[in-house]
């Protein structure tokens, strides 16, 4: 039997690199959009992996059609850049013919998985309360330890959050495995707090996977999805259904929620990583309201048989589109970095009782640049006079309340962005590459 497996790989191998992806360009086509056509020889997981470039990149897919019936792959997105322009950055369009079409190498991989070599990558999962980042952090700067960068989500009163940090004196990973226990016993400690029932979880990565997919898994191994009220009360982002289509042996996904950026990549990831096959799709979120529909299958070939499993997928598709609805005020913080500074201006939020609820620190060139998103300690807007008197005491110049950006962002970030596109960071060195995007991010 185990030969035979073996057999089937190899065979499988072979087909992929006879018939490696391959990615159109068009910009004539249609008038509003540049349409990305793809197509290869299928495997679980391609669709995320190309879902996931595209916005890497910052782009937007405005519309999606999707087959993969009889194991070969073919997509066509509509896509624009943060303007709703067209894509005709020469740099750009590269880039994206590269990245998809160099995955013929047939790997397991996600895009953006690297080893960790220049930090120590923590996960770390428990009970979400009001100032946990604040201890969290405050735990990393008294063992001597400088957060490179970090990234929290919370949902359903659960937290997930993944950082990455080196050692102060050395600006190296930690190596030394006495400490490494020591950190990681007292982080569950801290997650644990004095009330929590529900186990707190703390290990440390190997190699990073592409850090939001990372989150995903994270959060719906701790079962985030769980909730008391009945799938049917979720309506304040919309409605998901499941229906079985008999004639062609799919079962069939609908969703219609609010749109935003990356919700794509929240769908396609929760699919893949549940383990189904998407077979055909159409995606139009090209608006403020968004529609997918999924033709899928269990990775066995099965369709969801069961109220059960039909249940269990809806819930998981809400709380992957909801532990990216940031619900709180944005603040945005910007300044030169400094060791100690997330967990300075995390203490200050606890200590004026702000909560965070959600987090992406990251720094390029000794600049900081944080967003937070913030509560009180009960979950509710913030009072003005208390955001002011944060204010204050961080530097008004340097943290300021932003609008959640929807669709657009400033030209001057575009073209920053655009900037680290050169051949050197994009086919030299790899891991700057990642950097520069945001796959793998530097930051303290």
């Amino acid at each position: 039997m185990e030969s035979s497996q073996a057999g089937f790989d190899e065979y499988e191998k072979f087909v992929w690199r006879m018939n490696p992806p391959r990615v159109v360009i068009d910009n004539t086509s249609s008038e509003t959009a540049t349409l990305f056509k793809v197509d290869s020889s299928n495997r679980h997981g391609i669709l995320l992996e190309v879902v996931q470039i595209i916005v890497d990149l910052e782009l937007r897919i405005r519309k999606a059609y999707i087959s993969s019936d009889g194991g070969w792959f073919m997509d066509v997105f509509h896509v624009t850049d943060v303007f709703g322009d067209k894509v005709t950055d020469p740099q750009t369009i590269m880039f994206i013919e590269e990245s998809i079409g160099s995955s013929h190498e047939f790997s397991r991989r996600g895009v953006g998985v690297l080893p960790s070599t220049e930090h120590t990558a923590i996960e770390l999962t428990g009970t979400d309360r009001p100032g946990l980042m604040s201890e969290i952090t405050a735990l990393l700067a008294e063992m001597r330890c400088n957060v490179v960068s970090a990234e929290l989500w919370t949902h359903n009163m659960r937290v997930a959050c993944l950082l990455y940090v080196t050692e102060e004196a050395t600006g190296g990973p930690i190596n030394d495995q006495e400490k490494l226990f020591r950190i990681k016993e007292s982080l569950c400690n801290v997650l644990r707090g004095d009330k929590d029932s529900k186990v707190a979880r703390t290990n440390f990565a190997t190699s990073i996977t592409h850090t939001e997919r990372r989150l995903h898994q994270m959060m719906f191994a701790d079962r985030d999805y769980e909730r008391i009220e009945d799938e049917d009360d979720w309506d304040h982002n919309g409605k998901i259904t499941v229906e079985d289509c008999d004639e062609k042996g799919y079962s069939v996904v609908h969703i219609e929620c609010k749109n935003r950026h990356k919700l794509v990549f929240d769908t396609v990831c929760t699919l893949t990583d549940m383990q189904y096959v998407v077979f055909h799709a159409t995606i139009d979120t090209d608006g403020p309201r968004a529609y997918q529909e999924y033709y899928i299958r269990h990775i066995d070939g099965c369709t969801l048989n069961s109220q059960a499993e039909r249940r269990r997928l809806i819930q998981c598709l809400c709380a992957a589109i909801e532990r990216r609805v940031s619900e709180g005020l944005r603040l945005e913080l910007c300044t030169n970095d400094r060791v100690g500074l997330l967990s300075d201006v995390t203490r200050i939020f606890r200590e004026h009782g702000l909560s965070v609820t959600r987090a992406d620190v990251s720094t390029r060139n000794n600049k900081a640049t944080n967003v937070f998103y913030v509560t009180d300690a009960a979950g509710n807007p913030v009072d003005v006079k208390l955001v002011e008197a944060v204010r204050r005491e961080i530097g008004q110049t340097i943290l300021k309340a932003t609008e959640e950006p929807l669709y657009t962002i400033s030209r001057s970030e575009v073209q920053e962005t655009k900037a680290k596109f050169s051949l050197g960071s994009l086919f030299g060195r790899p891991t700057q590459m990642l950097y520069s995007l945001g796959l793998i991010k530097s930051c303290s």
